[in-house]
């Protein structure tokens, strides 16, 4: 991987060094995931390696942004800002989650991490030249496309239909199974995020994130633990619960 490239679009975020692309934790839930030997070479040969401390930006919403990125470790927060200062928070990533291919003008969104953040980064014109050559990533990358709409699909509903506890509910389900792909116990997750961004993600105030969150653990759905983490007693029902069958 080439880590002497072009500067970061963030000043704030720093070139780190590379480990083999082989023993990668993103690369099961990866773009790269189905690239073997010369094609997994290709791949790291055109990208470099950023890291971010928390709060720190990959790329800020309305600035030029000519790359792409897959999360290798960290969270990273999406987010728009109205006009008069109100938050929209569009998505979370995670380990494994690719960044950047929405739109090839000024970005539309702002990408922050959440946590100590590693990322694998490409040009967006590398990329498309790795899409030509290796048909294996664009399949994969297809395939990731749908699961991201089917997602968005999800999130129309939940903000359009669902009540808080509902949205709330569903929000935990799918973080708790998302955690669980990437190696985390069953039953239990952790909140990189704040009940702010938890707010702004499910159109909600703080306050009735904070109520319900409370209502759950008053009914036994679910446990605070320190450092934030959070245990599910009854993940069905806590699911139910975000399906509208509660």
């Amino acid at each position: 991987m080439n880590t002497a490239a072009a500067q970061p679009p963030n000043e704030q975020v720093r070139l780190a060094d590379v480990h083999p692309c082989a023993n990668c934790g993103a690369r099961p839930l990866g773009v790269c995931a189905d690239l073997k030997g010369h094609e997994l070479q290709s791949m790291a040969c055109a990208s470099e390696t950023v890291t971010a401390q928390p709060g720190q930006a990959l790329f800020h919403e309305g600035d030029p942004n000519p790359f792409v990125f897959n999360v290798v470790d960290g969270a990273v927060k999406l987010y728009r800002l109205l006009p008069d200062g109100r938050r929209q928070i569009t998505g979370f990533l995670f380990q494994g989650d690719f960044l950047g291919l929405g739109g090839r003008g000024a970005s539309s969104f702002t990408a922050e991490a959440l946590t100590p953040l590693s990322a694998c980064r490409f040009r967006r014109s590398d990329f498309d030249q790795l899409l030509n050559a290796l048909p294996a990533l664009e399949h994969r990358l297809v395939a990731l496309a749908g699961d991201e709409l089917m997602a968005a699909q999800e999130q129309i509903v939940l903000l359009g239909r669902k009540t808080a506890r509902e949205r709330l509910a569903s929000f935990l389900t799918r973080l708790a199974e998302r955690q669980v792909q990437l190696g985390g116990r069953k039953g239990q997750l952790h909140l990189p995020m704040t009940r702010l961004d938890i707010a702004d993600y499910l159109g909600l105030t703080i306050e009735t994130v904070s109520r319900v969150f409370t209502q759950f653990k008053t009914s036994g759905l679910i446990q605070l633990l320190p450092g934030n983490e959070v245990a599910l007693p009854d993940p069905a029902a806590l699911k139910a619960l975000g399906e509208g069958a509660a």
